[in-house]
């Protein structure tokens, strides 16, 4: 059995993440029809969002049901993100299938998939150090190029929003919302 673990805020989900998710269950051999594998997303708290971007565009719980409902997905779990890194994810996901890393047959393993934007270099060196330590392999490059950004999303949002106020002065009665 392979676990595949990936970790993020998914603020909002994009298709980058999709495919992620896609390929982490294809290495997983989610659909085997023996020794099914998993996708375990460890999703990281509004906190850390409001660390990193400055606010959470969707709540926890929200985001949560949302990745529950892909059915490239296992399990969605909490984990203390306050260091800013996925490092209590990873002990929290190698305690319960820690067995994976010393099984003797050599598809059985738990692995920390990274998406497209990262490389050896740009995410935390604790966590690489953690996962060398559990014997957790590290996987790069899941769901190909980042083809999105999630804040930029947020950003594009806002900045479409006040450049249309702001453009004219007044809302448009144009494209406002109606009754009809």
């Amino acid at each position: 059995m392979k676990v595949v673990i990936v970790s993020g805020g998914f603020d909002p989900v994009h298709v980058g993440h999709i495919r992620m998710f896609k390929d982490a269950a294809y290495l997983a051999d989610k659909e085997a029809q023996v020794n099914q594998g998993k996708v375990i997303v460890a999703l990281n708290s509004d906190e850390w969002l409001e660390r990193k971007k400055g606010k959470a565009f969707m709540p926890f719980e929200e985001r949560k049901e949302i990745l529950q409902s892909i059915k490239h997905v296992s399990n969605v779990i909490a984990f203390e993100d306050s260091d800013d890194t996925a490092c209590e994810a990873i002990k929290q996901v190698h305690k319960k299938y820690g067995h994976l890393t010393t099984s003797m047959f050599e598809d059985d393993m738990i692995c920390f998939a990274n998406g497209g934007d990262r490389i050896v270099g740009n995410v935390p060196s604790e966590e690489s150090t953690l996962c060398e330590e559990l014997g957790i392999k590290m996987l790069w490059n899941i769901g190909g190029v980042k083809v999105q950004s999630s804040s930029s999303l947020v950003e594009n949002f806002e900045a479409r929003e006040y450049a249309y106020i702001n453009k004219k002065g007044e809302e448009d009665e144009s494209t406002a919302d109606s009754d009809d």
